[in-house]
């Protein structure tokens, strides 16, 4: 902890540059620390010194930290230890203070707006998904300038029912890598056995137990297929008992350990998103740049990027039969499957690109500090109830 709390955060940067500090949760393997990534990575390319706080970075190697400047404050949100954390990064900050702070996920809001009251700098909060039935949105009506919705349905999620004005809120869609050496995927090849598989944090809300119904459903029908669980969570334990309950475990492999998804999606076939909520499914994106087809449920922001039957399938919630049926509809049918993989990487390569996501952010980072350059900060703190 000490050697963290020493470490200069100032990046080897231009003196005169606009100073950004991206204050983050502990990172997991999930859309949204790919989010905090892509932006650490890229920013700096649109004129902006940038580094970024948060408890935890296991999941990013020793030396990408170093080079996107990712300082690790492991009791940042220890209920008791987090304010004298606070209190000893802000003052490690006042001498070059950031002209703005960028609140990457709602579970870091409490401890991104208290540093920025102290530090008495604009605030960006970012919002992935929705909230939950009791939750609260806190913002400040000082510090507050703007809130980044990563799909139009969570903004709408927002709007009906946090009370946050609709100028307030722009929507930034999740944008992810694409690579040209994938442009004619290998998708169903003749001669192996096909991988249908999913990825991501393992949490109930995600839908995992509605895959592997599915995957029984498939076996069941004596067709010869693998599936992959890629991720780890408070639910792989869960997942694992149920894969064998339903007499499939043989059949279906668990990644946990990973550091990204990437060769666990070049490894698939076929990508599901199960999920029973989802803000956009950066994941799901990830896929599909790969030219992978997907089969995801019609949930959220999934409206904004699959067209059932173009760029993906659609399913209900909820419904292994149904997923199980169009995963069969896909093995049964290569040459749609490889045709509805190529339209989901053109849409990604159109409509959700990194650099898109990277210059839309920073222009909304420009035109919050043009608005607040002259405007002196307060410190009141707004609650605002779901």
């Amino acid at each position: 902890m000490a050697e963290a709390l020493t470490a200069s955060l100032l990046p080897s940067r231009q003196r005169d540059e606009p100073f950004v500090l991206l204050f983050a949760g502990r990172f997991f393997l999930r859309g949204s620390t790919a989010y905090t990534l892509r932006l650490a990575e890229f920013l700096p390319e649109h004129g902006f010194r940038i580094s970024v706080v948060c408890p935890k970075a296991e999941t990013v190697d020793a030396e990408h930290r170093k080079l996107l400047q990712i300082h690790e404050y492991p009791y940042l949100q220890a209920m008791f230890w987090s304010p004298v954390v606070l209190e000893m990064l802000a003052r490690s900050l006042r001498k070059d203070p950031p002209d703005l702070i960028h609140i990457q996920s709602r579970n870091a809001i409490p401890q991104g707006l208290w540093l920025a009251r102290r530090l008495r700098v604009p605030v960006i909060q970012t919002v992935h998904d929705y909230m939950q039935p009791r939750e609260r949105l806190r913002t400040d009506p000082q510090l507050t300038q703007r809130i980044i919705a990563v799909s139009e349905s969570v903004k709408a999620d927002l709007l009906g029912r946090s009370g946050v004005d609709n100028q307030l809120i722009t929507v930034v869609h999740s944008g992810v890598s694409c690579d040209l050496s994938h442009q004619d995927a290998e998708v169903l090849t003749p001669g192996r056995v096909p991988v249908v598989g999913t990825a991501g944090p393992l949490e109930a809300v995600k839908g995992f137990p509605f895959f592997l119904g599915a995957a029984a459903r498939v076996l069941s029908m004596g067709r010869q297929v693998e599936f992959v669980i890629a991720g780890a969570g408070p639910e792989e334990e869960n997942l694992r008992r149920l894969a064998r309950e339903l007499g499939i475990a043989e059949h279906v492999t668990f990644v946990p350990n990973l550091l990204d998804f990437s060769d666990a999606l070049e490894a698939m076939d076929i990508f599901c998103l199960p999920s029973l909520q989802q803000g956009i499914g950066t994941i799901m994106l990830e896929a599909m740049a790969l030219g992978r087809p997907v089969i995801a449920t019609k949930v959220g922001g999934v409206y904004r990027v699959i067209r059932d039957n173009e760029t993906g399938l659609l399913v209900p919630p909820s419904d292994s039969a149904r997923l199980a049926e169009r995963i069969i509809e896909l093995l049964d049918d290569p040459e749609r499957a490889r045709t509805i993989g190529a339209a989901a990487r053109e849409e990604v390569l159109q409509e959700f690109r990194v650099d898109q996501m990277v210059s839309q952010t920073a222009a909304v980072y420009r035109d919050v500090l043009r608005q607040t350059s002259a405007t002196p900060a307060k410190t009141e703190t707004q609650v605002i109830s779901s």
